[in-house]
């Protein structure tokens, strides 16, 4: 395989620092005197550009100067399409040095088709009141679409951006701690979703916990592998801010390439001595689905932290992937499973290193009806798994409420609140939403529903996903589970569970994306599926089958249940049962 360059080294040569900055800038001005950088890796794992910190320092103050030649002000907002490039390398670390606040945006790859794709990135652009929109090269016919109507200082292109002369009598602001560095934004369904605001210390505190805390990034010898979507939370601070804070150089790969070519992800890691490297659970499900050639060599064994997270972690999936890559030196015990949102920059507990996934059995009904995970381990019984998250990050708080705020039990199902120094100030803007999820006294609820068991979170689900029927509190995560686990023709994020309240009654529907087209196995899965709902969980369900790729998706590639339901009562399904 052709390398066009090499990529940088693993081991930057200064001593690691964790995150004790005052500002992103300020973190690579120290990173900017290393050796470590990102690389950019083409679909087939090419490498296409390695970017040094010191080189990424230059240009990225290169590129602040010529924003804010364009007018912009400290404190104002720039949309850039999040392509994982070093454009949006240096626009970003840009925006930094300049005292702008960059919002991500995401790529076309997770819509159905241009126009939604637009109404959802200009209701972003919106919502964030940018004075800039830098799309990306790829859509760049697209641009007069997607900023029209705006008053803005630029709209275009990097390869524009770049054009602009900055003046030479540009001088930087200070950036302050409490400064906001970006805006995050979250991953809405049933409207377009909300810009979280980030500062620099918050930023740069969960930097630190990852590090140090969840990750334990050594001194020398830690390498990040990823393809995760800089537009997301994980991707953005997880494999990109991270990295550079710590003094770490990372491997990037392109997001929307990543399901065609899941295996090339793995093959980065083993040519490069990968030590870091995190997925959702449906993609060490990809891999295992694909049997690597014969021809390609893969050497796993350096993979200390094998992340899980972005999603609720599916530990059968996981348990497939270990004893499939077994023979190419993965060991079970990488797994690290974790949990957080983009309310808290990105993560709030990781699982204990060495120990692989920990998971607990408990009884369905009891949990259905009582809200108490019983633990059971009856074959005879209906019963749910879930994965142990791990402790709350050091310098954070968890707790477990019920309705009336107080703190349940171990074991009692309950919403999950945190507090810490890693919270969002606020949703950019939305006052009374940002009241709605943060208490006066600093707590977040979450929305997410929990227990806790040996002093580490589990979860369980979200608390808006819930169907309550007949007094039972019951998850549709399990009912799509049950679905994707027993019918080897569905792939994770085929089945959309969620109910429909009529006058009359509350009834439970599951939109299935069916790859049949003989109206025989079409009739024999729907009929099946409907027995297995039934026979496993006790509710009947209205199975419907929908084409393939047609269930909506959020912006990070997460399945969205409200925006479904909404599809199918608008009639916006093509159904041909």
């Amino acid at each position: 395989m052709e390398i066009t360059n090499y990529p940088t080294p693993t081991d930057s040569g200064i001593k690691r620092r964790f995150g004790d900055f005052a500002s992103l800038a300020d973190a690579l001005d120290y990173a900017a005197q290393g050796q470590a950088g990102i690389n950019f890796y083409s679909a087939k794992g090419i490498l296409l550009e390695s970017l040094p910190y010191s080189l990424l320092k230059e240009q990225a103050k290169d590129t602040a100067r010529k924003l804010l030649t364009l007018g912009l002000e400290k404190g104002d907002r720039v949309a850039v399409i999040a392509e994982s490039d070093s454009d949006f390398s240096r626009i970003f670390f840009g925006c930094q040095y300049a005292g702008l606040i960059p919002a991500p945006m995401p790529l076309p790859v997770a819509f159905a088709g241009k126009t939604a794709y637009i109404d959802t990135l200009r209701g972003m652009i919106e919502n964030a009141s940018a004075k800039a929109v830098i799309t990306a090269q790829t859509i760049q016919s697209w641009t007069p679409d997607i900023i029209n109507g705006f008053s803005l200082q630029f709209g275009g292109t990097p390869a524009e951006l770049a054009q602009v002369h900055a003046k030479s009598t540009i001088e930087l602001p200070t950036v302050d701690s409490d400064d906001i560095s970006y805006l995050q934004f979250s991953s809405g369904s049933t409207r377009f979703p909300m810009g979280i605001a980030v500062t620099q210390k918050a930023c740069l505190a969960n930097v630190s916990a990852i590090a140090k805390y969840g990750l334990v990034v050594q001194e020398t010898g830690d390498r990040c592998v990823s393809w995760l979507p800089l537009y997301h939370d994980m991707g953005l601070l997880g494999f990109f801010i991270t990295p550079m804070v710590c003094q770490l150089s990372v491997d990037l790969l392109p997001t929307r390439d990543f399901a065609r070519r899941p295996l090339v992800w793995l093959d980065l890691i083993s040519r490069n001595k990968g030590t870091l490297s995190y997925s959702p659970s449906f993609g060490f499900e990809l891999c295992a689905r694909r049997a690597p050639a014969s021809t390609l060599e893969l050497d796993l064994s350096s993979w200390r932290a094998a992340g899980i997270g972005g999603d609720m972690i599916r530990s059968h999936i996981l348990e497939q992937f270990a004893e499939q890559y077994a023979q190419y030196g993965f060991s079970h015990k990488a797994f690290v499973a974790s949990y957080g949102m983009a309310e808290a920059t990105l993560a709030l507990s990781f699982a204990p290193l060495n120990t692989g996934v920990k998971t607990d059995t408990v009884d369905l009904h009891i949990l259905e009806t009582d809200g108490i995970a019983k633990p059971c381990d009856d074959p005879n019984m209906s019963t749910r798994t879930f994965t142990l998250c791990g402790p709350i990050l050091p310098g954070h708080e968890i707790e477990v409420r019920d309705e009336e705020g107080n703190i349940v039990p171990e074991r009692h199902v309950g919403s999950v609140y945190v507090r810490g120094p890693s919270l969002m100030k606020e949703y950019f803007r939305q006052e009374e939403e940002t009241r709605n999820v943060i208490s006066d006294d600093g707590w977040l609820r979450t929305g997410d529903l929990g227990y806790m068991l040996d002093n580490e979170i589990v979860i369980t689900g979200r608390e808006k996903d819930l169907i309550i029927i007949n007094g039972r509190n019951i998850w549709p995560q399990d009912l799509e589970w049950s679905a994707e686990h027993h019918f080897n023709a569905l792939r994770s994020r085929d089945v959309a569970v969620f109910s429909i309240d009529t006058d009359e009654h509350e009834s439970i529907v599951a939109l299935v994306q069916c790859r049949f087209l003989d109206p025989k196995e079409r009739q024999t899965l729907q009929e099946e599926m409907t027995n297995l709902f039934r026979r496993q969980h006790g509710v009947e369900v209205s199975v419907i089958l929908v084409p393939p790729h047609s269930l909506p998706q959020t912006s990070s590639g997460k399945l969205t249940r409200a925006r479904a339901r909404k599809m199918l009562l608008n009639g916006e399904f093509n159904i041909n049962n």
